[in-house]
């Protein structure tokens, strides 16, 4: 059955509290893309030197990191609902805040928090989606967190561009609230998910959810389960992640989360205008309208993910979407070796390709299966830990890069920079080729026996 066909017998409420949810992935596309446009301006109002310039841009990173860190609590006792409202909130006062900044140091505050809003919501929105979405589309669910984060990001881009002429870019960043004020109310509309409200003893109101989003499902044997599964891991839930079974997991995600971003695609995602102008492309709608370009065809990929993960799998997508990032990156460290200081003409063209070719290849495999796996590597009571500790490594990868890109562009060229990318992206293909495991199809309390298995799938199930 295609995948349009499984949507179309999905009922009404679960496809709006998958697709809500999922929405929260604007505020974080729009945040990572629109201070590309404002640092090009921030440099002369702030007179900031490239360490300033990584600092402005890292600092809602370190947020992220403190926000994800958190985020698996918040969503355990708040609940998954009522963290998303309060991102949203959150978001829409950090931006505005942004943008009528009247000094440097309340700009960094500002995006501090700004980054901590958005850490807890890429914890909170692949456990909401995983558990409000059945398991035939939970992989497309998931991928369209990706959808909006790409969405975001060209929003971000094509804003900066209307506004670069006029240098408005108090505006460009203050003008994030709009979505984040969508998104809030939206948010408002729909309900918990129905595994959060059994760990909370509410199993009315969880039959209630759970009849609304899957009318065909034996609501009595979904519950049953939800709560054997909760029982059974009632030790405590940070501890037990890290003891046998689940310290497999554990580790996994750790390492996964990290390569995720370590191989560079914020790099690109930040600072495209500057790398671009570093290949010679020249005045606001090239520098700021192609990026938006490589991320409109990027979305594209993430469409193709989408239709896929649930028919072919999560391996393939993801071992194929990285190979397109070594193959970008062999490109690019081509190109830099040819140009050098002199770019123009075929060379300047082919380094757009790379960065297009390394942007499709990540959100084809890593941007798009991150929220999968993030919403699907532990059991309920885990879940929000586990995605909370996946995102946590994410971020900090995300620092360091954000941090480190423009002085190594500087320092080791464009030629050594993709070189390390390149190196980076070959170790992950290697790491997710012989440890990541195929959860297609699979129930979500299901998963758990490949941990419980030493990281295989019985010899009847195996999907790989």
């Amino acid at each position: 059955m295609s995948l349009i066909q499984d949507i179309k017998r999905t009922p009404r409420a679960g496809l709006l509290a998958g697709i809500t949810a999922a929405a929260v992935g604007i505020i974080y596309g729009y945040d990572s893309s629109n201070i590309g446009g404002a640092l090009l301006f921030l440099k002369d109002e702030f007179r900031l030197d490239d360490a300033g310039l990584g600092l402005v841009t890292t600092t809602v990173v370190i947020g992220e990191v403190v926000g994800a860190l958190i985020g698996g609590m918040l969503a355990n006792r708040l609940g998954r609902k009522m963290s998303m409202v309060l991102v949203a909130a959150g978001y829409a006062l950090f931006a505005l805040l942004s943008g009528v900044t009247p000094n440097l140091e309340i700009l960094v505050i500002a995006r501090l928090f700004l980054g901590l809003t958005v850490g807890v919501s890429i914890v909170v929105v692949p456990v909401f989606v995983a558990e409000s979405s059945p398991a035939k589309i939970r992989g497309a669910m998931l991928v369209a967190y990706q959808v909006a984060t790409v969405f975001g990001i060209i929003l971000g881009y094509l804003v900066a561009w209307a506004l670069s002429g006029s240098g408005a870019w108090r505006w460009m960043l203050g003008l994030a609230a709009i979505p984040s004020l969508v998104v809030f109310l939206l948010v408002l509309r729909i309900p918990d998910t129905s595994r959060w409200y059994v760990m909370k003893g509410r199993v009315e109101e969880a039959r209630a959810t759970l009849a609304n989003i899957e009318p065909d499902a034996d609501v009595d044997r979904e519950i049953a389960d939800m709560q054997a599964a909760l029982a059974e891991e009632k030790r405590g839930a940070f501890g037990e992640m890290l003891r046998k079974p689940y310290l497999r997991a554990t580790v996994f995600v750790v390492i996964l989360g990290f390569f995720i971003q370590i191989t560079g695609i914020n790099a690109i995602v930040y600072y495209s205008p500057i790398l671009f102008k570093s290949m010679g492309f020249e005045g606001n709608a090239a520098i700021l309208g192609l990026p938006a370009l490589v991320q409109a065809v990027a979305l594209v990929a993430v469409f193709i993910s989408l239709s896929l993960v649930d028919r072919v799998g999560r391996r393939p997508i993801l071992l194929g979407g990285i190979a397109m990032m070594i193959a970008a990156n062999v490109l690019l460290v081509a190109v830099f070796i040819a140009g050098g200081d002199k770019f123009g003409g075929i060379l300047t063209a082919l380094g757009f390709i790379g960065v297009l070719l390394f942007t499709v290849g990540f959100t084809f495999g890593f941007g798009a299966l991150v929220w999968v796996y993030a919403g699907e590597s532990f059991p309920a009571r885990l879940r929000s830990i586990g995605s909370s500790v996946m995102l946590t490594s994410d971020l900090v990868a995300n620092v360091i890069v954000g941090f480190l890109f423009l002085p190594m562009l500087s320092g080791l060229g464009g030629v050594g920079t993709f070189l390390v990318f390149g190196v980076l992206a070959l170790l992950a293909f290697g790491f997710v080729y012989k440890f990541a495991p195929e959860t297609k199809g699979k129930h979500l309390e299901d998963i758990r026996q490949f941990w419980e298995n030493g990281g295989r799938w019985e010899a009847k199930e195996d999907a790989r």
